[in-house]
Order: structure tokens, then C-alpha cells, then sequence
């Protein structure tokens, strides 16, 4: 279930035939092992790149019902250059001054508290902070602390950015598979465990020091990162390939105080909609 923040409608995201019959069926969980490795995600890859991909680019707009008048006119010559498109920077406004927590990115958010054990329970499972980030030490900085869970639908606009002012303590790649991040998966696998990811450690201005997340999902082989060692408020951090992808946030205990309506339809599993640069909290010192 997912909510709309400016209508307050909720709506269900219909799971399509094909990944129901991968999840649920036997034999679509043999196919898996085959779709959900890097070999495959990168003949895809090749694919989205050629020239002969662009002749879905009209028939994806009307499926998915995007308004290309929200991004800058391009000639596209592939399907990826189409996925990686760019927004108009003022139809992504920056929400009002730094202790604003804002969203990094177009997605559908779940918020989770980090247990006194480093755990967290997403989509009934369990997930220590020490499965997910590969390294017990950092893990222990985020007892107590928030797990933001950011999943961009293959419609979101799939560039995301820094949140705050900072600099980069260290990053990380994670080998992994590539399992699609929509719900049905986590009843059946540890995704966030499993996927391939990378992440930052970001020691920021006004959040303390943060982890920022990428981890790809079936068909996002590539997780595009900038390198930058120093960075702004609002400053791209980097874009997804084609594909529903997810990125996570890890704030220390007593950072932040997310909006009330965010934690109240995670408490229920309800995902709510939001949108790049848009206020979702504040800094906890301003509360």
C-alpha cells in the first residue's frame, strides 16, 4: 500500500503476472538464480544501450503515464539515455533551510527504528545493520538510531542527491545478486542482505555522521556514483540505471524527527510517496 502525501489518497501497486510466477512458483525461483546475476543484468544492460531499444521508449511513457513535459527536452537514442533523463532542476524546489530534513530522491518511503541490537524488521524479516553495511564496528554507530528506506518505482525520476553538507569518511561496494526491490521479493528473500549495494559514509553538517546507500535490483547492474569527496546540500550524488532501485539512510540515535504522518503509515506498512528535495523531517535539536 502506498499513500499520496499532497491528495492523501492510498492506492496498491499491482504486482505484474510474470514476478508473481518468479517469486511464487518453484520453477520460476530455478529461472531466478539465472535472471538475478550479474552476467544476465549486463547483457540487459547492453540491450538498453543499443539503439534498437529506443523503440520502447513511447510505449513505456504511455504505460507508466509520465509527463515528459516535467523534463528537459532531449533527443534520446537508447532506452538508458531515455531512463536517466533530467528533470527540471525548479520542479524539484529545495524545502526550506538546513535543518529540514529533505528526501534524496523521488520514492516511496518506509521508515524503520534501529533496535539496541543493530537490527531492523523490514517486510517481515529481520536485517542486522552488520548483515547490510559488511562491517560489524560501523554498524554498532547506528543502535538506536533511524533506517530510511527510499524504493524508486521504474515511473520515479531515478537521480538522487546528498541531503545535508559534508564530506565522504569512506565508501564501499558490496558484491551481490540482483533481486527486484518491489514487496513480493522480500517474502521471499533477505534483498536488502543479498543485492548488490554500495554506500557512503557521510559525515555531515547538521545530521552527524550518516550512511548513504545504493543497492541495486533486477535489470540496475549499475549504480552510478559520482566521485566526490566533498559536497552541498542538494549537490547529485549520483543515478540508477534502468530498473526499480532502492537507496537507504542510516541516522545515528537522536539525529532526526521524521514527520508524524511518515512514522504513523510505517508503523501500518504504508509507504508514502515523496519527492526530491521535499521536507520529510527535521534535525531532533530543533523539535
Amino acid at each position: 500500500m502506498i499513500v499520496n502525501r499532497m491528495t492523501g489518497k492510498c492506492y496498491e501497486e499491482k504486482e505484474s503476472r510474470l514476478v508473481i510466477w518468479l517469486y511464487k512458483h518453484f520453477l520460476g525461483r530455478c529461472l531466478l538464480k539465472i535472471l538475478t546475476c550479474k552476467f544476465v543484468s549486463n547483457l540487459g544492460g547492453m540491450y538498453m544501450r543499443s539503439p534498437l531499444s529506443k523503440l520502447k521508449i513511447k510505449k513505456f511513457i504511455r504505460k507508466n503515464n509520465i509527463n515528459m513535459d516535467e523534463y528537459i527536452p532531449t533527443k534520446y537514442h537508447n532506452f538508458d539515455a531515455f531512463f536517466t533523463r533530467q528533470i527540471k532542476p525548479e520542479l524539484r524546489p529545495m524545502a526550506g533551510n538546513k535543518h529540514i530534513l529533505v528526501s534524496p530522491s523521488d520514492a516511496k518511503l518506509l521508515a524503520y527504528k534501529v533496535d539496541d541490537n543493530s537490527k531492523i524488521y523490514i517486510k517481515g524479516r529481520y536485517y542486522t545493520l552488520a548483515d547490510l553495511l559488511k562491517d560489524e564496528k560501523t554498524a554498532k554507530k547506528y543502535e538506536g538510531g533511524m533506517c530510511l528506506v527510499f524504493r524508486l518505482c521504474v515511473d520515479d525520476y531515478h537521480h538522487y542527491a546528498y541531503i545535508d553538507d559534508g564530506k565522504v569518511l569512506s565508501s564501499k561496494k558490496i558484491k551481490g545478486r540482483l533481486h527486484t526491490v518491489r514487496p513480493i521479493a522480500f517474502s521471499y528473500y533477505p534483498v536488502f542482505k543479498e543485492n548488490k549495494r554500495e554506500y557512503a559514509l557521510l559525515r555531515t553538517k547538521h545530521y552527524g555522521d550518516i550512511v548513504q546507500m545504493e543497492v541495486g535490483a533486477m535489470m540496475v547492474g549499475r549504480i552510478c556514483n559520482h566521485p566526490k569527496d566533498v559536497f552541498k546540500r542538494g549537490d547529485e550524488r549520483g543515478y540508477f540505471r534502468f530498473g526499480g532501485s532502492t537507496i537507504v539512510l542510516l541516522f545515528e540515535k537522536d539525529q532526526v524527527k521524521l514527520d508524524q504522518n511518515i512514522l504513523e503509515n510505517s508503523a501500518k506498512d504504508i509507504e508514502t510517496e515523496v519527492k526530491m528535495f521535499e521536507s520529510i523531517g527535521r534535525k531532533m535539536d530543533d523539535v
